[in-house]
């Protein structure tokens, strides 16, 4: 059977210094960065996505960072697909592949067999399912999702009607969407080498906190208004992301300029917690503490990363 390519994964909850020791560690082994952002992959969307800073794309080359235009419907389907091909470029330029970010489904396309085929649409049903969610709420859905598929009700919130949707036209078609654990289970086409970092929980709320205010007085305002004047609409993919959708709620009459801030600082600590939930599901990932700096952190992944890739 021939060999897996090696990869290194570095994850973690957003603002926990991942770029930084990418960096450090795509310098120190002759590595190159491949993002698993799902924000930081767009055009234009450089300071609500928090991009790595020219001084770090400078330092090491990254892949899948200001790449695709907003207004292009992306998938994890075709990150994995992009990824792979840098995989590909990086191991055939006899650097190492590291790839970084917080996107937990973008991380487990790479490293996880995971089926992308398409489930055929039914445009019919779905009509009909909307309607329902309209008319009798998202619970009475989620109790529909729940007879035919009780896996994915279980792990689909019952006020997200679209995944809702979506999983029973999935379920329906004989093809149900599976949970993380079944696909983390698989054997993925990559040997992967693991780390993970984190910080103390209230420190990293604060760095949080202040990235927002950081994005604020960046312009953040001013970036989310040149976006949709180039014709992106409101409701699109990108436009979801944290730090978008509350200013556009702003922008829109929806709150206050000081309540859209609060909300894109609630929403991504709670976003921050839910990435640690995901990436603690894996169980050969390697955690660091760098509470106090990532200095001993890159030193200890920069020999582990040594002895797993022999170079």
């Amino acid at each position: 059977m021939m060999e897996k390519k090696k990869i290194i994964v570095l994850a973690g909850p957003t603002a926990s210094g991942k770029t930084g020791c990418a960096v450090r560690l795509a310098q120190n082994v002759g590595g190159e960065i491949i993002s698993a952002d799902s924000m930081q992959l767009y055009k234009y969307m450089d300071i609500g996505s928090a991009k790595p800073t020219a001084e770090e794309r400078a330092a090491a080359v990254h892949h899948l960072v200001d790449e695709i235009d907003p207004a292009e419907d992306f998938s994890v389907a075709k990150y994995r697909d992009l990824a792979g091909r840098y995989i590909e470029q990086v191991i055939s330029a006899g650097k190492i592949p590291i790839i970084e970010g917080g996107t937990g489904l973008y991380v487990n396309s790479i490293v996880s067999h995971m089926d992308f085929s398409e489930t055929p649409s039914n445009d019919e049903l779905r009509r009909e399912l909307r309607e329902e969610a309209e008319e009798h709420g998202g619970e009475y859905i989620h109790r529909k999702l729940a007879d035919i598929d009780p896996d994915a009700a279980a792990r689909i919130h019952p006020h997200n009607i679209k995944k809702i949707i979506r999983a029973i036209e999935a379920a329906k078609a004989g093809r149900p969407i599976p949970s993380f654990d079944k696909a983390a289970a698989g054997n993925g086409e990559y040997d992967c080498l693991m780390f993970g970092i984190n910080r103390d929980r209230q420190l990293l709320y604060e760095r949080i906190n202040l990235r927002v205010d950081l994005m604020m007085e960046a312009g953040l305002v001013d970036e989310v208004k040149s976006i949709l004047a180039r014709g992106i609409a409101p409701d699109s993919i990108a436009m979801k992301g944290i730090g978008y959708k509350e200013i556009i709620g702003y922008l829109d009459g929806n709150c206050s300029l000081d309540e859209a801030v609060e909300l894109v600082k609630r929403n991504t600590r709670r976003y921050a917690k839910r990435q640690l939930t995901w990436f603690r599901r894996y169980d050969d990932m390697i955690w660091y503490d760098v509470t106090e700096g990532i200095d001993s952190a890159v030193e200890d992944m920069t020999e582990r990363t040594r002895g797993f890739t022999g170079l």
